[in-house]
């Protein structure tokens, strides 16, 4: 069961209902799941069809989807489940709202991924309007994370979520752990409404680092809950203390919240990589 004194939220990133089941069961609990069209793409049936030079028209593979996220909700009912909603650069807002009000209907406990780009954030802002469940991927900056929480003041508890990606930071010889802990600092000295979710978490001792900051959310693959559980879900202690030698540290910005969301710098090259990325993967699906 559940770690005594655990304050994070545990989700497992992956689109694979059986991984759902098998993480349930080695964890003895799971608090939700996130998806995207990554790991969609990465789903063994797709990976199949692939293999056999077959592609799905986009209404097919929109129902391939939903059924992939009604399986997991299934087995983890109570849990939150995030569904991204396709968006590459020219995406407008009011196309990935209308999605998010599709996805939505999908299951009970459904959470709506949007981009942290200006797009993103305007549909955002209709979600919260429309009471839906969002989370704000692909953040790579504290300025984002600073317009999602002008932009959706308002917002009832648990409403929005933002997600952090730690590991693609470090791919770029940042530490991306700074920036966790310089959004879960300014959101928590402003008494933010957003709660934080730790994404691209891509190592223990990184889930670890995540855990003592207690972000809210921590999502990370199968591999590493299950190596987590076979060191008996232990917990970071006093004494741990987490590092990139050679990494360039990400500093704390103090920013001002009280300022239009737009006036933020919004932008970010890994934020536009991801968007490209998973929209190829999303189209690589899909029959020419």
């Amino acid at each position: 069961m559940k770690p005594i004194g655990l304050k994070s939220k545990i989700f497992l990133d992956s689109s694979d209902p059986r991984e759902t089941q098998a993480i349930k069961n080695s964890l003895g609990f799971l608090d939700g799941q996130t998806t995207n069209p990554t790991s969609v793409s990465l789903h063994p049936e797709v990976k199949k069809r692939i293999a056999k030079g077959l592609r799905f028209t986009t209404d097919e593979l929109l129902g391939f989807y939903k059924e992939v996220i009604q399986q997991i909700a299934a087995i983890i009912p109570d849990g939150s489940i995030s569904i991204e909603v396709y968006a590459d650069q020219q995406t407008k807002a009011e196309a990935m709202f209308e999605q998010a009000k599709e996805f939505a209907t999908w299951i009970p406990n459904a959470r709506i991924k949007l981009p942290s780009v200006p797009e993103g954030i305007k549909a955002a802002m209709l979600a919260v309007n429309d009471q839906l469940k969002i989370n704000m991927t692909l953040c790579f900056s504290q300025a984002q994370a600073a317009a999602v929480h002008v932009a959706t003041k308002g917002a009832q508890p648990d409403q929005v979520v933002i997600s952090p990606f730690v590991g693609r930071l470090d791919d770029r010889g940042q530490n991306g752990m700074d920036l966790l802990a310089n959004i879960i600092r300014m959101y928590r000295q402003n008494n933010s409404h957003v709660g934080v979710l730790a994404a691209s978490i891509r190592d223990l001792r990184q889930f670890l680092a995540a855990l003592k900051l207690e972000s809210d959310i921590i999502t990370t693959r199968f591999a590493v809950l299950e190596e987590w559980v076979n060191n008996d879900k232990r917990l970071p202690g006093a004494d741990f203390f987490y590092e990139k030698p050679g990494f360039e540290l990400i500093s704390y910005q103090s920013l001002n919240l009280d300022q239009n969301w737009y006036d933020f710098d919004l932008n970010h090259p890994l934020t536009d990589r991801g968007l490209e990325q998973f929209a190829a993967d999303w189209n690589s699906l899909i029959k020419k």
